[in-house]
């Protein structure tokens, strides 16, 4: 790359020729001028300079590394700033910060911003383009890390994992760490990652854990709090759409009663495609809700899954 003095900056200063230098680098702007949200007159206005102080004042690091294409050069002298990864903003409010905020939330925040911008952001232009599934990999980073235990807020849950992010302890976890987890994980900017990896866990874990034996909750939660095992919550049947009262999905005791027999189709199920279990919900008895039941079940032979393509 090659390298630019500020005066030959100053040069570029029109309407149809500009440059900008910004923390060491030089961006060529005169297309995308006519973009800016604030028009061409706010570009205007800082052409032809170093405009560091101006840049920051109003944006977050974030947007040099979403147009990175733009860049031409470096200014000569200078040694381009690096950002490191979980790095603040210095915009005045640009991040949320309250009150209720302690040490150990702002510990938090750094260290899952962090992660995400190394383990997560790398992978999402990959992922959407496939149109895959998180993988594996992904999903037991994202366990060993301890995000997706903290995606189901405070309880004794946390203490199923080894650590949660910043060396946070289960008893000093709060909703306000849960909130920071869940605003640092959407900054990856894909709906398709963010539902792939915990959509499903967060509806589909807690009637295990809130409602099942503490032998099934030993059994299932572990495995998908550590990102071995995914889970989901199959309630939405095409019949009965979401009024589930009026499920049509079937669960029939054996006469030895030993186990159920289910018969039936969920549909709009996020997270199905990868689920290892499914906690759905099922007919037992009469018409109506007092009729419905939650069942968990396991993937295996007479379970079948067929992928819905959605907007996202």
């Amino acid at each position: 790359m090659r390298e630019i003095s500020l005066a030959e900056v100053a040069k570029h200063d029109k309407d149809g020729d500009m440059w900008l230098a910004i923390d060491g680098l030089v961006y060529d702007v005169s297309t995308f001028a006519d973009l800016h949200p604030g028009s061409k007159v706010v570009l205007l206005r800082v052409a032809g300079t170093d405009c560091t102080d101006e840049f920051y004042s109003l944006h977050r690091t974030e947007v040099l590394d979403k147009y990175a294409r733009l860049v031409i050069g470096t200014v000569e002298g200078q040694t381009p700033a690096k950002r490191e990864p979980g790095e603040l903003s210095k915009v005045p409010f640009a991040e949320w910060e309250s009150p209720f905020y302690t040490d150990s939330h702002r510990r938090f925040r750094k260290a899952v911003r962090e992660f995400v911008e190394r383990e997560i952001m790398p992978e999402v232009d990959d992922l959407e383009k496939r149109d895959k599934l998180p993988s594996n990999e992904l999903m037991k980073k994202l366990g060993d890390f301890g995000i997706l235990a903290c995606s189901l807020g405070p309880g004794k849950h946390l203490e199923l994992v080894d650590k949660l992010p910043g060396g946070v302890k289960p008893s000093e976890f709060d909703y306000f760490h849960e909130m920071i987890a869940s605003m640092e994980i959407k900054r990856c900017g894909s709906w398709g990652v963010i539902d792939g990896t915990a959509g499903g866990l967060v509806i589909g874990l807690p009637p295990v854990l809130n409602f099942g034996s503490p032998e099934l909750a030993q059994r299932v939660a572990p495995a998908v709090l550590r990102g071995e095992k995914r889970i989901c919550l199959a309630i939405t049947d095409p019949y009965a759409g979401s009024d589930v009262a009026n499920t049509t999905c079937t669960a029939e005791l054996t006469a030895d009663g030993s186990h159920y027999i289910v018969n039936g189709t969920k549909k709009w199920i996020t997270g199905g495609m990868g689920a290892d279990y499914f906690s759905t919900a099922v007919r037992t008895g009469k018409e109506g809700h007092g009729g419905v039941s939650l069942l968990l079940i396991e993937r295996g032979e007479g379970v079948e899954t067929t992928k819905i393509k959605t907007s996202y």
